[in-house]
This record gives C-alpha cells, structure tokens and sequence, in this order.
C-alpha cells in the first residue's frame, strides 16, 4: 500500500544518514575529518563521557546537515510577510555568516499571527504608545506587592465578560501560565489524564504537580472514558483509595495536529464521572468560533462547564503572556497558591494595553466591526487554503475549521528540499520533523492568518503545487471536488 511505502522510504532515508553519521564520526575518530563539536578533555578520558549519546549524535551527524531550515534571523515585523537577512555556511552549517543581503517579503506561513494583531499600524498602536508614556515598559514587582495595576484589573474584567465565565486572572507568560498553575490545582492523591499530545508546557505542569498522570490517545473516546471508568472503580494504586481529584487536560487545537479538541464528548464523560476538565485554548482563542471565542463557542458548549479555561495572548492578539478563567473560587485560589501569581513580575503595562486594544476590537467595544471581519477572514482563508490543498493531492491533518495545516512529507530529504524551495520561492515555512514528530511523519506546518490576502495565499498555492508536483509529495490518492463546502470533513487520507 502507499502508507507502507511512504514508511519504508522513511526508514530507508534515515537509516542511509544514521550509517553515514557512524562513518563520519569514525573518519573523526581516526583524524581523517576536523571534529567542530565539543569534547573532553584529554585528562577527563577515564571519566564517563559527556558528549556520547545518541542525541548528540543525532544533532552532530543528521541535524547539523539541514539545520539552515531552521532558527533563520527576521529582521522586520513578522507579519503577513516578512524580510529575512541572508546567510551562507561554508562549513555544512556548523558555522553561518551573513552576506549582508536581505530578503524583502517572503511571505510569513509559520506565524501564530491568526488575527493579523502583529502590526505595526500607527493609528491602531497610539494606545498602546501612551501607556508605554503614563506606565513605562515594565513594573519591576509582581501583582501581590507593588505590580498591580487598574489596567490589569480591567482586563482581567474584559477576559471574564468574552469567555462568559465569573473571573479570570492574567500571566506575564503564556508557557508559565501552565507549568506554574497546573501544579496549584493538583498534587498527590489526584490523577491528571491528558491526551498524549499535548503541548510541553501541559506536560511539565503535570510533572511538577507530583500528581499521577495517565495518557489517553489523541482525541479518543473510547480509550479516555476506559481510563476514567478505572480510575473510578480501582481508585489509586495499592490502596485503591479514591482519587483525591481527576483532572482531564486537552487542547482547543493542537498545535502540531491542527485537529479540534472532542469537547461536547469530553464535556460529557466529565460529567458522567464527576472529573474536572482543564481547557488549553492557546491556539484556539480568538481563532475559531463565530465571535473569535474558541472551541466552546464553535461546539456551543456552556463555557461554565469547563472548570478551568486557560488561553495565551501569544497568538491571536498578538502580545505576550496568558490568562486562567473559570469560577471566582478558582481564581482567587490561585491568586494566592499559585507560582506564577506570587513570584512572577506583573504584565508589562504596554502588552497589557495591546492585548486590551486587540480583545476590544474583537468584542466590537472599540465602535467598528473590524474584529468581526479579521475573524470572517480567518475563517474565509482557512476554508480556502484547506480545499485548495486536498485538490492539489496533498495528505493533510486536522479538522476544517483549524487554521493550523500540516502537510505531510515524511522523508527526511523531502522536508529538507521542501524548506530549502520554498525560500527560494520567497515563501517562509515551518518543516518539523523528529524529535518533535513521530519519525514517520515529518510534515510543514502553515499557520493562516487573517492579515492573509487572498493573493498571497494563491501565489503561495501556485508555488506549492509547483514544488509538489517537482518533490512528489502529493501523496493522497482521494479525488476531491473544486468546491469547498463539498469537501469531505476527514482529513487522514491515507489510502490502501
């Protein structure tokens, strides 16, 4: 079947580069090729060596060979495009230097830019420029001793009315808004069951809880209400006491998948087994929904049924930092217990302001309707660009809605020569492949944003049905129809 030669190549492909990686450290070994990486000294030989694993030698033989794909230096506003600064290798990408060129527009595919708030527009920034006069750019002190502000407080108010829930509180960091809340609301005795991929800061957060945590399978049912209908009837090991509590964690969307959480049936075996549900919607706020108000809204789940409800600023309002929503007796406790609330510097006054003017224009408080629009585009965009690439013969993940679009590429050297054509073609992407994906599903990442214009995205199609047809990545074998609204909701076309 395809599927099968898509996973022999696969292997084939980096088991070729894992031999050549062996031989290439023997030519080290023996003096033949100049070694660039650290090593130890030779007074430190009798001691276990440092720089022997497998993960050093993925990076020294497999990644250091592509690694120009990647960390590349922007030197503008990342926002529907972008310029780029040139740099060569002359040593296979052990070292890089600048040729003093600059790319102008390349066009930005890898954004989390999903409303387009990533602007540099005088009129819309003004607010933001005044508070940076009245405030200054930072407040030295965290919210509990001399940090807090009236602007804080009012947005925590505008988070709370938009999500429809009693209370929220904000964070200065998005990643820490997980890692240092999550172990607030749970400890030994409760269980956290999360979907096995959810994002790294989820996983951590549960790790620091000392909680015991289970994986269920990505947006299975059937192996998360298993897991519940256990934990229930077996209690904890050994003692086989109850749970003290049983936290469910997913994701609105996830980030790597572009596939739309389960909710109404989460929500459900929620309340059959009497769990508490904790809602990442980093990716999903402000991106999906009628109104811009995330996976609950586009479900038409009661946002009160969701006990903690968290989002970041990072992405659709174009800020920084990230927010808890829920109950008043949560947030309150968690302004006292939680890490991030006691020890972490209060939000930047400026961000704030940018975060407030962007969430305003989204909720239509400023007086236009261009929120609305700017999330009619987004959406209008995602449709578009999905369509269009399933036309094309291209295998993509995630659900209709998810502006979040991975195309699947597999081989090792297809992701690389797929990056390398692209910027050519002045089109900048994301390519990711192991660690951060399974070893036989490397793919590039699109992110649409609704700062998109419909020429860019058909210029952007152009190229890549060009480079696909050159690279032979349009694997899936399903025929679809010129119109959107015929298309077919699955998007896993991996045909026998």
């Amino acid at each position: 079947s395809l599927l099968h030669l898509h996973l022999i190549m696969t292997y084939l492909g980096f088991g070729i580069v894992t031999l050549f990686g062996y031989l290439r450290d023997f030519l080290r070994a023996v003096g033949l090729e100049k070694c660039h990486l650290a090593q130890e000294r030779e007074e430190q030989k009798d001691f276990i060596p440092l720089y022997q694993d497998f993960e050093n030698f993925y990076t020294r033989n497999l990644y250091m060979r592509v690694r120009d794909n990647w960390n590349r230096p922007i030197c503008s506003l990342p926002g529907p495009v972008f310029d780029l600064m040139e740099r060569v290798s002359d040593d296979y990408n052990w070292t890089f230097r600048f040729t003093g060129k600059t790319l102008h527009n390349v066009i930005n595919m890898g954004s989390y830019n999903y409303l387009g708030f990533a602007e540099n527009n005088v009129d819309f920034l003004k607010t933001v420029a005044d508070k940076v006069n009245q405030y200054g750019t930072g407040v030295c002190s965290t919210r509990q001793e001399i940090g807090n502000l009236s602007i804080h407080e009012e947005l925590e108010g505008l988070v709370a009315n938009f999500l429809g829930v009693e209370s929220a509180m904000i964070y200065g960091m998005g990643f820490a808004t997980n890692s240092m809340n999550i172990p607030a609301l749970v400890g030994k005795g409760c269980l956290i069951l999360s979907d096995e991929l959810n994002h790294t800061s989820l996983i951590l957060g549960a790790r620091l809880s000392a909680a015991t945590i289970r994986v269920f399978k990505h947006n299975n049912m059937h192996s998360l209400e298993r897991m519940l209908r256990e934990a229930v009837c077996s209690g904890q090991p050994r003692t086989h006491r109850p749970w003290k509590k049983i936290l469910i964690m997913v994701e609105g969307i996830y980030s790597m998948e572009g596939s739309v959480v389960r909710l109404p049936e989460i929500v459900a075996l929620k309340k059959k087994y009497k769990a508490y549900l904790y809602l990442d919607e980093a990716h999903s706020i402000g991106a999906v929904g009628p109104s811009g108000k995330g996976v609950t809204e586009l479900f038409n789940v009661n946002p009160t049924d969701i006990d903690v409800m968290m989002g970041t600023f990072t992405k659709s309002f174009g800020a920084a930092g990230g927010y808890i929503a829920g109950k008043k007796e949560l947030v309150d406790y968690l302004r006292s217990y939680s890490h991030s609330a006691v020890y972490a510097t209060a939000m930047s006054p400026p961000i704030t302001e940018q975060i407030l003017r962007a969430l305003k224009c989204i909720m239509g408080k400023d007086g236009t309707t261009e929120g609305l629009r700017r999330i009619h585009q987004l959406a209008e965009n995602t449709r578009f660009f999905r369509a269009k690439l399933k036309e094309m013969g291209f295998i993509i993940y995630g659900n209709d809605d998810s502006p979040v679009v991975p195309i699947l590429l597999y081989m090792p050297g297809k992701v690389v020569a797929f990056a390398r054509e692209m910027l050519e073609r002045r089109i900048g992407v994301v390519v990711v492949g192991f660690p951060a994906t399974p070893i036989t599903e490397a793919r590039a990442r699109f992110c649409l944003s609704a700062a998109h214009t419909r020429d860019m995205l058909n210029q952007v199609l152009h190229h890549l049905n060009e480079v696909g047809d050159t690279l032979c990545l349009k694997f899936s074998r399903r025929k679809y129809t010129s119109r959107p609204d015929l298309c077919a909701e699955t998007n896993l076309e991996l045909d026998s």
